[in-house]
C-alpha cells in the first residue's frame, strides 16, 4: 500500500483542523519524576469525541460526501453510511456525518459500553446492538449495508489514516527529538498514522506498538510475519479488542513499528490511575496502554524522551470508579 506524502498528511491535516483546533502535547513532570525520563502526552483525550478517532472521521466522510455528491449532480442527500465498532470509530463517523449532512448507523457488539453508545445516539447515529465482539458486530453491518443499500464504512482506509496522522505531525512538529513513541493498536489507523507522519518528516523515532495480552493477535502476527487470528478479545480495553488484524494496516505496522509490547487489564488499569494522579486526566482503556507499556520498558528508555499517546478518555462511570479504587474492570 502506498503511504502518503507528507503534502498529502499536510491537507489531511487542514480539513481536520477545519473541524477542530490541534490537541495539546504535555511534557507532565510528575510523570518524569516518576518514570526517570521525560514523558510527553499526545492528549487526543481532548478531541470533540474524547478520542482520536474523529480526525479520521472527518476526512474520511468529507470524501465521501463529495463522490457522493458529484455523483447525484449535488441534488439529492449522500445515500446514508455504516459501520461497526466499540465506540470511538463510531463517533467520529456519526459526528463527521452530522456536520456533512449524511446518515449514520453504527452496529455496536451486545455489552458495548453505554456511555459511548449514548454519545453516538447524541451525535445522530441510529444504533444497532448485535454480536458477542467487534468482529462479529462489523459481519452484521456488511448484512445492513447490503440489505439497506448503504456505503460501508472500514474501521481501516487510508482516508482515516490520513485524517488520524495529524495528531502525529501535530506531536512530531512540537517535538521532532522524541526517541520513541508508544502507539496502541486495534484495527491500526492510530499507529499507521504516526508510521506515515514519522517516515513522510524523516524522522529517526521509533514507533513502538501496544496491544492487550488477551487481544494480542497484532503481535502473534509480527511475530509470525503473517496475519494470526486470536482467539479472544475480552479485554476492559475496548479500543484494542479486536481478534483479526487488517492486513492492509498489518502490512504498514509490522514493517514500520520497532518492536511491539503486551500489557495485561491490571497494568492498563494501574496506567488509569497513574495518569489520573499525575495530570488528573482520564483515560480509557486503550488510551492508558501506552503508558503502560512505557512502565514495562522504563529500564531500557531512562534518561530519553518518550511520547505516550492518550488515545482516548472515554471511559464508563462505573469501569472509572473501579479502577480509581483500586481495581480491575471485567470486560462486559
Amino acid at each position: 500500500m502506498m503511504m502518503p506524502s507528507l503534502d498529502e498528511l499536510r491537507a489531511a491535516a487542514e480539513i481536520v483542523h477545519a473541524h477542530m483546533p490541534p490537541t495539546p502535547q504535555i511534557a507532565w513532570p510528575l510523570l518524569k519524576r516518576r518514570l526517570g525520563m521525560e514523558v510527553v502526552v499526545k492528549h487526543e483525550n481532548h478531541t470533540p469525541t474524547g478520542a482520536f478517532k474523529v480526525r479520521g472521521g472527518f476526512v474520511y466522510m468529507q470524501a465521501y460526501a463529495e463522490a457522493e455528491r458529484a455523483r447525484l449532480e449535488g441534488a439529492n442527500t449522500p445515500r446514508g453510511v455504516v459501520s461497526a465498532t466499540r465506540g470511538n470509530h463510531g463517533q467520529s463517523i456519526a459526528l463527521a456525518g452530522l456536520a456533512f449532512g449524511i446518515p449514520v448507523t453504527i452496529v455496536v457488539p451486545h455489552g458495548n459500553s453505554r456511555e459511548k453508545n449514548a454519545a453516538m445516539r447524541a451525535f445522530g447515529a441510529e444504533l444497532i446492538e448485535a454480536g458477542e465482539d467487534f468482529d462479529a458486530a462489523r459481519a452484521v453491518a456488511i448484512r445492513t449495508a447490503e440489505e439497506r443499500g448503504l456505503a460501508m464504512v472500514p474501521s481501516f482506509h487510508m482516508n482515516l489514516v490520513r485524517g488520524v496522522a495529524s495528531y502525529a505531525l501535530e506531536l512530531f512538529d512540537a517535538r521532532p527529538d522524541l526517541d520513541a513513541v508508544y502507539v496502541p493498536i486495534g484495527l491500526g489507523s492510530g499507529i499507521c498514522g504516526v508510521i506515515a507522519a514519522r517516515d513522510a518528516l524523516g524522522l529517526k523515532t521509533e514507533v513502538i506498538a501496544v496491544v492487550s495480552e488477551i487481544a494480542d493477535a497484532a503481535a502473534r502476527s509480527i511475530e509470525a510475519g503473517r496475519i494470526v487470528e486470536g482467539h479472544s478479545a475480552r479485554t476492559f480495553a475496548d479500543g484494542m479488542a479486536t481478534r483479526i488484524p487488517h492486513p492492509d494496516a498489518f502490512a504498514i505496522y509490522a514493517k514500520g513499528a520497532a518492536r511491539v509490547v503486551r500489557v495485561s487489564d491490571d497494568e492498563v488499569a494501574e496506567a488509569i490511575r497513574i495518569y489520573h494522579e499525575d495530570t488528573h486526566n482520564m483515560a480509557e482503556g486503550a488510551g492508558a496502554a501506552p503508558l503502560a507499556a512505557l512502565i514495562k520498558e522504563k529500564d531500557r528508555q531512562q534518561g530519553k524522551a518518550c511520547g505516550v499517546i492518550l488515545c482516548g478518555g472515554n471511559i464508563d462511570r462505573d469501569w472509572a470508579a473501579t479502577v480509581l479504587s483500586g481495581g480491575t474492570p471485567e470486560p462486559r
